[in-house]
């Protein structure tokens, strides 16, 4: 992912940063807990797309 396209790129829900998991290829809302996946290259900004993340994740 463009790392210019992730500076203007914010969670939906809060309006807040978002960091890029390569690994899993999700972007994470470490403030809402939520996991945005990332399908061939284009980031799925939809809450209802994103995953809970659960309570030991993204520290």
């Amino acid at each position: 992912m463009d790392h210019r396209l992730l500076e203007i790129v914010a969670c939906p829900v809060c309006k807040g940063k978002v960091v890029l998991d390569k690994e899993k290829q999700e972007l994470i809302c470490k403030f809402d807990r939520l996991a945005y996946p990332i399908k061939d290259g284009i980031p799925m900004m939809l809450e209802v797309e994103a995953r809970k993340m659960g309570m030991d994740e993204g520290r």
